[in-house]
Parts: structure tokens; C-alpha cells; sequence
């Protein structure tokens, strides 16, 4: 457990450092960017409420893009700023903290300009929790702390499905690589009934079962990976028809067994219908990553069918962010899931390894018995 808004005592007259996940999309050229999707400002909206209405003064610090620890137009906090105020008026948003070195190196005296003047200490940004950087895990140090709203209902869903799923828990994963997953798959692996798999990733487990793969995307290094795996007694489903290219670059279905110069970039409507019925089947289902390069609409179908099965079924449904939540967002789903998580890479290490730095910080704070 970590500590929650109500173990920070009396705010009123206290300032308050939040730390926000404002990480978010923006357009237009690098001086006149506009926010393209607000909802992470909003979402922060419910921890800033409780402080300011108890009389708090409230600072939000969060970071955006990677400006390397220099100073970038590109990525001003201010754009922000303007829009926090006509949501939250009063509320003060910091520079992008990356813009400091400091940050991202957890440099001490960094920290201390950070928490200069404030009495508490909030941290409400699950996406950037799983970072040992100055603005996540240094302020606990010496200020009393909690977890803002958003971050403790993350760990509370998260928590509930990685350690009390009700059963069958589906895992549907995708994206590019293996790689990106072996320990995600390695600790859902004792908790999960099955794993579906899609994506870039499906073709490194396929090779590993001898198809040939065409010029698809692999990794030759985790082919043994993946054959432990396949040889286990886990549930693994992996397409049974992919869509793709062929080597002249034309628009192509096939089976499993890719010809030369092919390359596989979206599941095919066989292995959508197959996994579409998985998910119905399931009473949890945990979904991280694409089934194809979605982007394309040429390469939507996949996603789109997964993404629609995960809107429809009666079982509880979590999307761990990142480009999975940008296709519900697309395909127009985002309402129709218990859960999408905040922070992709974040998700999937809290259901590894059952932690994250910013929430072990937390529970070091002086405040915490």
C-alpha cells in the first residue's frame, strides 16, 4: 500500500508539489505547438481538486518529450500551462523538468531546488513511476507524501488483476518486439490462463516454429525465448493467416508460411476472428500492443477487431496505454474498457515485477509508519 491524499493531514496553507504526467501529444511547428489530446492534463484534474478545495497552493511539475537535458521550444511546458489554467485557475505548472540534467541523473541538488518552499509532496504521474528520476523519487526523501488519485487507482486495478484475475485471464500482446516483453511475459506467464499473440512480435514465434517469415520483422535472438516457451505448458495462440506486402510491395493475404521478399504487417481477418473470440470467452484480459502497423488503414483490421472484441466483452478489460490506447482512440473504443492505463511501459513493469520506483519512494516518506 502506499500512502493516499488523506495521510497527508491538514493541507490548507500548505504547498504542494504534484507530480503530473503532462506527457502529451502535441502538434504544430516547434514554436506554435498546440495540444492535440488533453486528457492527461484532465485526468489529473480529480488530485488537484482535493488540494486547491482544502486551501492548498498547488504546483504541478511533469515532464514532456526528450529534450536531453537542454532547453527546447519544441517541448515548452507552456502550451500546457495555458490550458491548465482555464481548467484548474491558480494552479502553478514548472518548466519541463527535463529540461535539466538533473532530472533524468536523480541529481540531489536538483531535487532540493525542486521541493525548495514546498511542505508536501504528491505524486500522481503512474506513466513516469517506473523512473528513478529527481522529480519521482527524490522528494519522498524529506517531504511527507502520498499518491494522487490517478496513480492509486492504477496500482489498485493493476494490482487487482496481476495478483486476483478472474478466470480465464486472456494477455493479449502485440507490438514490435520480443524483446520489449520477455519480462512481462515471463511473470504474466505464472498468473495468465493464455497469451495471445500478435504484432511484429508474432513473427519472431512463428519463425521459432519453423514457418518462414519472409522479410517480416524478427528477432533471431529471442527465437530460443520463444521456443521454451511454445514448448511449455502455456496457452499460446498465434495467428493462423497474416496480411501484408508481397516482394513486388502489393497488398497481400497468407497463410502462416510467407514467401520470399513477403512481409507480414497486420494479422489476418482468420486469426482476428479467432482472437476476437478468445477475448469474448475470457472474464479478464489484459491487452498491451498492436496486432499490425494500424497507422495504415490498409493494416487496421487486426487492431480494429481486437480493439472492438475488447469494447464488447463482459469481462474486465485493461488496455496498458501506449500505442494500444491510441488504437482504441482511433478505432473510437476508449470508452467501452474498464481501464486504460496511463502508462504503457509503466503497466507492464508493475505487472512484472509487482512495484516501481516512485511507489517504493512513497512508502519511504517520513509521513509513512
Amino acid at each position: 500500500m502506499v500512502p493516499q491524499l488523506e495521510d497527508l493531514g491538514d493541507v490548507h496553507g500548505k504547498t504542494v508539489l504534484v507530480r503530473t504526467d503532462f506527457n502529451v501529444p502535441m502538434s504544430g511547428p516547434d514554436d506554435a505547438r498546440v495540444i492535440a489530446d488533453d486528457f492527461r492534463i484532465r485526468a489529473a484534474l480529480p488530485t488537484i481538486s482535493w488540494l486547491t478545495d482544502r486551501g492548498a497552493k498547488v504546483i504541478c511539475a511533469s515532464h514532456l518529450g526528450r529534450p536531453n537535458g537542454k532547453v527546447n521550444i519544441k517541448y515548452s511546458m507552456v502550451p500546457i500551462q495555458n490550458r491548465l489554467s482555464e481548467i484548474a485557475p491558480g494552479v502553478v505548472l514548472l518548466e519541463n523538468l527535463r529540461f535539466s540534467s538533473g532530472e533524468e541523473s536523480n541529481d540531489p541538488a536538483f531535487v532540493a531546488h525542486l521541493i525548495n518552499g514546498v511542505d508536501l509532496y504528491v505524486n500522481d504521474a503512474f506513466g513516469a513511476a517506473h523512473r528513478s528520476h529527481a522529480s519521482i523519487v527524490g522528494p519522498p526523501k524529506s517531504l511527507p507524501s502520498a499518491a494522487g488519485r490517478l496513480l492509486q487507482h492504477e496500482v489498485e486495478v493493476l494490482g487487482e488483476m496481476r495478483n486476483n484475475p478472474k478466470r480465464p485471464f486472456v494477455a493479449v500482446l502485440g507490438g514490435a518486439k520480443v524483446s520489449d516483453k520477455i519480462g512481462v511475459i515471463d511473470a504474466l506467464s505464472k498468473v495468465v490462463d493464455s497469451f495471445v499473440i500478435g504484432g511484429g512480435m508474432c513473427f519472431t514465434f512463428l519463425a521459432a516454429k519453423s514457418f518462414p517469415i519472409g522479410d517480416s520483422l524478427c528477432e533471431p535472438d529471442q527465437i530460443s525465448f520463444c521456443k521454451k516457451l511454445l514448448d511449455s505448458d502455456l496457452k499460446i495462440y498465434l495467428p493462423e493467416d497474416i496480411v501484408g506486402v508481397d516482394k513486388d510491395g502489393n497488398f497481400a493475404t497468407f497463410g502462416v508460411r510467407l514467401p520470399n521478399g513477403a512481409k507480414g504487417l497486420d494479422i489476418g481477418p482468420g486469426s482476428a476472428a479467432a482472437f476476437a473470440d478468445i477475448i469474448m470467452g475470457a472474464r479478464s484480459v489484459f491487452w498491451n500492443g498492436p496486432m499490425g502497423m494500424f497507422e495504415d488503414v490498409r493494416f487496421a483490421a487486426g487492431t480494429r477487431t481486437v480493439a472492438q472484441a475488447m469494447s464488447e466483452t463482459k469481462a474486465f478489460t485493461v488496455v496498458g496505454g501506449g500505442d494500444s490506447a491510441a488504437a482504441l482512440a482511433q478505432f473510437g473504443f476508449e470508452k467501452d474498457v474498464d481501464h486504460v492505463s496511463t502508462g504503457g511501459g509503466a503497466s507492464l513493469e508493475f505487472l512484472e515485477l509487482g512495484d516501481l520506483p516512485g511507489l517504493s519512494a512513497l512508502r519511504g516518506a517520513p509521513n509513512v509508519n
